[in-house]
C-alpha cells in the first residue's frame, strides 16, 4: 500500500459490500477516505475500484482520495483530529471488538466512530454509555444496500448532537436526494460525479438508539411491504393463470400509479428474468424458502412489548417463517384439502385486477400506518421527539421503501403540524381516510377472492383486519376483559361510569355483587 503524507477526512473500517461502496460514494463527494480491513485484498480491491472510476470519471482532477491502511494505528495517525471513522462491520460483536481494538489503537476522547450497521438499538444506548470516557460513539442506519451505499442512501444518524454537527455536511453530501419541488428522486449510477442539488436522505433523528430504531421499523414495512407484493404475485399467477410476464407487465403498469416503488419496479425486473440454465422464468426456479437477518422480527417483538398493534408486520415475519417449512408443507399440501379451481373468465380476471390494485395499496397504507404508530409510541416511551415529516422525507430516496407514495406521508405530517394536531395514527390523515373509504370494498373483495380460492395472503387480510379494528368504536374485549375478570379478578371498567374507577363481580357468590375496586 502506498506512502501517504497527507491528513485525510475520514476512516472507513470494514470494507465488504456495504462499507467499500461507502468510501468510495465519500470520495466521490470530495472527503479523502482512510481505509481498512482485516482482508488486505478488500483494502486493494477498493483502491483499485478508486483508481478505476477516477480514470473513467468527468471530473479534472484524477488524483486518488482513499488511502489503504495496513493497521489502526496506522489509520488513526493518518486522519485529520477530532477523527471521524465510520464502522461498516456485522452487527454484535464486531463492532465491540472493533471498538476496543481503536482504544488500544490509541483513539481519542474527542474521536467520532459511527457505527452504521444493522445494530439493535438497545446495543446502540448501552455502547454511548460504555465508550463514552474513550471516544465519541453516534450510529447512522444506511439503506438502500449496495446500490444505495455507493451513489446515496437514506441516513438516519443519531446520538451526540454535537458529533452530529460535525459530520453533518459528510452526511449531505453522500445521501440521497430528491426534488424539492416533485419530491422525486434525483438518479445518480456514475462515479465520480456526485449530486449537488436537491433535498439530502438523511436528518438528525435523535438521541442514541433513535438512528437504529427507526431504521428497524423501516426494515419492518420494508418485510410487510415485499410479503404484499409477493402475495399478490400468487395470487394472479395460481388464483388466476398469469404468467410471470404478464403479472411483470402488470407491476410495471402499477409502478406507473399510486404504486410506485422501487420495490414494485425491481419485482417486475425478477418477473421478467429468464432463467440462464433451463430458459424458464427464474422466479419459477427459486426455491421458495425466504431468509431474514433479524430486523423485521426485531419490529414485530417490539410492537408487542409496546403493545402496538402492527399485525402486518408480524405476518409478514411469520410468512418467511413459514416458507422455511418447505418439507412440511410438501407433506401437508397431500394432506389437506382446499377449494376446487375454477378457471375464472377474462372478465373475473379483470375485475380481480382492479381489485387487487385497491387492495395492495389499501395494505401498504395500513403497513406504513402501523410502522408509524409503532415509532409514535416507543418515542413516548423514551422521551424522544421523532419528527415524522422528515423521516418519510428522507425514505424518499435511497432507501429500499422509497416510493412516491412517502410524498402523501411528509404531506399528511406536514399538515397536522401546520394545523397544531398530533397525527396519532396515518388512518386519521384525510388522504389516507378519504382512498381507503373509496377502495375498502375491492379491498375485501380481494381477500374473499384469496380466502374462497385458498390462497394465503395474510398481510393483506390482516391490514384489513387492522383497518376493520380501528374502524369499530365497539370491539369484543368486553367480554375478554369479563373473561379475565371471572378467573383471575382481573377487573373492568364500566361505559356508565368515570375513566378509571375499577370493578370487580363476586363471579363465584350466589347473589353475584359488584365491588367498587
Amino acid at each position: 500500500m502506498e506512502n501517504h503524507t497527507k491528513l485525510y477526512d475520514v476512516g472507513v473500517i470494514g470494507l465488504g459490500v456495504m462499507g467499500k461502496n461507502l468510501a468510495l460514494n465519500i470520495a466521490d463527494n470530495r472527503y479523502s477516505v482512510a481505509a481498512f480491513d482485516l482482508d488486505s485484498v478488500k483494502v486493494e480491491g477498493v483502491l483499485a475500484q478508486e483508481k478505476a472510476d477516477r480514470a473513467n470519471s468527468k471530473q479534472t482532477e484524477q488524483s486518488l482520495r482513499v488511502h489503504g491502511c495496513n493497521n489502526l494505528s496506522e489509520m488513526l495517525s493518518s486522519l485529520e483530529k477530532p477523527r471521524v471513522i465510520v464502522l461498516s462491520v456485522p452487527a454484535g460483536a464486531p463492532v465491540d471488538g472493533v471498538c476496543s481494538s481503536l482504544i488500544e489503537a490509541g483513539i481519542e476522547l474527542d474521536d467520532i466512530v459511527i457505527d452504521t450497521g444493522n445494530s439493535l438499538w438497545t446495543d446502540t444506548l448501552d455502547r454511548e454509555g460504555r465508550y463514552a470516557d474513550n471516544f465519541t460513539f453516534f450510529s447512522s442506519a444506511v439503506s438502500g444496500g449496495e446500490m444505495g451505499a455507493r451513489f446515496g442512501p437514506s441516513l438516519m444518524p443519531s446520538g451526540n448532537k454535537k458529533a452530529w454537527d460535525r459530520i453533518k455536511p459528510i452526511w449531505e453530501a453522500i445521501a440521497a436526494k430528491v426534488d424539492a419541488k416533485t419530491g422525486l428522486p434525483i438518479e445518480r449510477q456514475e462515479p465520480g460525479n456526485p449530486v449537488t442539488e436537491g433535498e439530502p436522505c438523511t436528518t438528525y433523528i435523535g438521541p442514541a438508539g433513535a438512528g437504529h430504531y427507526v431504521k428497524m421499523v423501516h426494515n419492518g414495512i420494508e418485510y410487510a411491504d415485499m410479503q404484499l407484493i409477493c402475495e399478490a404475485y400468487q395470487l394472479l399467477s395460481d388464483g388466476f393463470g398469469m404468467s410471470a410476464d404478464e403479472i411483470a407487465n402488470l407491476f410495471e403498469r402499477w409502478n406507473q400509479g399510486s404504486l410506485n416503488s422501487y420495490l414494485m419496479e425491481i419485482s417486475a425486473e425478477v418477473l421478467k428474468q429468464a432463467d440462464p440454465l433451463s430458459g424458464k422464468p427464474l422466479v419459477e426456479m427459486i426455491l421458495d424458502k425466504a431468509g431474514q437477518k433479524g430486523t423485521g422480527l426485531w419490529t414485530a417483538v417490539s410492537s408487542l412489548q409496546i403493545g402496538c398493534p402492527a399485525p402486518t408486520i408480524a405476518e409478514a415475519v411469520y410468512a418467511r417463517a413459514v416458507s422455511t417449512q418447505k418439507s412440511q408443507r410438501v407433506q401437508l399440501s397431500q394432506l389437506l384439502s382446499g377449494p376446487q379451481a375454477v378457471k375464472p373468465s377474462d372478465e373475473e380476471r379483470e375485475a380481480f385486477i382492479e381489485q387487487l390494485e385497491s387492495a395492495l395499496y389499501c395494505a401498504k397504507v395500513a403497513s406504513y400506518a402501523q410502522g408509524f404508530q409503532l415509532m409514535a409510541m416507543n418515542a413516548k416511551e423514551r422521551n424522544w421527539t421523532l419528527e415524522f415529516a422528515e423521516i418519510a422525507k428522507i425514505w424518499r430516496a435511497g432507501c429500499i421503501i422509497r416510493a412516491t407514495f412517502l410524498q402523501s406521508i411528509t404531506q399528511a405530517y406536514q399538515s397536522a403540524e401546520r394545523s397544531g394536531v398530533e397525527l396519532e395514527n396515518l388512518l386519521m390523515a384525510e388522504t389516507f381516510s378519504q382512498a381507503l373509504s373509496t377502495k375498502q370494498l375491492d379491498w375485501r373483495k380481494a381477500v374473499s377472492t384469496a380466502v374462497l380460492k385458498g390462497i394465503p395472503a395474510p398481510c393483506i387480510s390482516s391490514a384489513l383486519a387492522y383497518y376493520d379494528s380501528y374502524r369499530c368504536e365497539t370491539l369484543p374485549a368486553n367480554l375478554l376483559q369479563g373473561q379475565r375478570d371471572y378467573f383471575g379478578a382481573h377487573t373492568f371498567e364500566r361505559t356508565d361510569k368515570p375513566a378509571g374507577e375499577k370493578y370487580h363481580l363476586n363471579w363465584s357468590s350466589v347473589k353475584r355483587e359488584l365491588d367498587k375496586v
